[in-house]
C-alpha cells in the first residue's frame, strides 16, 4: 500500500471540488492506487519473463498470425485510457512461440503509460529480440479516449499504426500477405 499515492488522490479530489471524506469517496484513493498498480504493471515485467519457457523448436518457417488481441493502455499525455486490438505476425526461424505468449507480450508494453506508436514498435522489437524470427509485423488499431472524451471529441476516429521488422519490412510480398490476412473476415464462424 502506497500512502503517498492515496494522499495525492485525496488532494486531487479536493482540488476538483470534491469531498474525499464523502461516503462514496472514502475508499477511492485506495481503489485508484490499486487500479494504477495493475494498469502500469508492465513496468515490472519483461518480454523474457512473460515468454519464459514458451519457445519451442520447430522446422516451420510459415507465417504465424495472432489477430484481434484486445488491449487497454493509458495515454502518457493525459493518463486517459486508449484501447483496441493488436494484430501480430512472425515468421519463425527454427523457433516458435506458445500462442498465449504473444498477447502477454502486448500486455507487457500496453500496461505502461504509452503512445500507440511506441507501443507498436515495442511489441515488434520485443519479439524480434527474444525470438529472433525471420521477421515480425505488428498492426495496432485503437480508440483514444483523450480524443473522444475531451479535446476534439471525435468519437469514431480510430488510430492505426504498424511496425514491420525483418522480412515484413524487406519483402513486399510478405507484408502484403500479412495485410491480406488482416483484411479478411472471420475464417472460423
Amino acid at each position: 500500500m502506497n500512502i503517498q499515492i492515496q494522499e495525492q488522490i485525496k488532494h486531487i479530489l479536493n482540488q476538483i471540488g470534491e469531498n474525499p471524506e464523502r461516503q462514496g469517496l472514502l475508499s477511492t484513493p485506495k481503489r485508484v492506487e490499486k487500479s494504477y498498480e495493475f494498469l502500469t504493471s508492465g513496468y515490472h515485467q519483461t518480454v523474457e519473463e512473460v515468454i519464459g519457457e514458451g519457445v519451442f523448436d520447430a522446422e516451420s518457417n510459415d507465417m504465424v498470425v495472432v489477430r484481434d488481441i484486445e488491449f487497454y493502455s493509458l495515454c502518457e499525455h493525459h493518463m486517459i485510457p486508449f484501447f483496441g486490438k493488436a494484430h501480430v505476425a512472425y515468421i519463425p526461424d527454427q523457433k516458435i512461440l506458445g500462442l498465449s505468449k504473444i498477447p502477454r507480450v502486448v500486455d507487457v508494453f500496453a500496461r505502461r503509460l504509452q503512445v500507440q506508436e511506441r507501443l507498436t514498435n515495442q511489441v515488434a522489437e520485443g519479439l524480434m529480440n527474444t525470438l529472433a524470427p525471420q521477421g515480425v509485423g505488428v498492426v495496432i488499431e485503437a480508440y483514444h479516449l483523450c480524443m473522444m472524451m475531451r479535446g476534439v471529441q471525435k468519437q469514431n476516429s480510430k488510430t492505426i499504426t504498424s511496425a514491420m521488422k525483418g522480412d515484413f519490412y524487406d519483402d513486399p510480398a510478405t507484408r502484403k500477405e500479412f495485410f491480406d490476412i488482416l483484411k479478411s473476415g472471420p475464417i472460423i464462424s
